[in-house]
């Protein structure tokens, strides 16, 4: 998949953990854990931005575009 969910890079570094950050973002464990580990299909702008706000980053911080490559 192109897009790559770095998120659990950003909680690392915010010394934040998956149950503290779906608390703050009022998003179910599941949930969290189903976008930290890349098997989102889509993730809704109001939750994007709630964990930008816990995080205190940037959406590009957190998603990244990563090019397939051709065989």
């Amino acid at each position: 998949m192109p897009i790559v969910v770095n998120l659990d890079v950003m909680m690392a570094k915010r010394k934040m953990s998956l149950g503290e950050l779906a608390q703050k973002v009022d998003i179910t464990l599941a949930n969290l854990s189903i976008l930290k580990n890349n098997h989102a299909k889509a993730v809704r702008f109001t939750t994007l931005e709630a964990i930008c706000k816990a995080l205190d980053c940037q959406p590009g911080d957190i998603l990244e575009y990563v090019p397939e490559r051709e065989e």
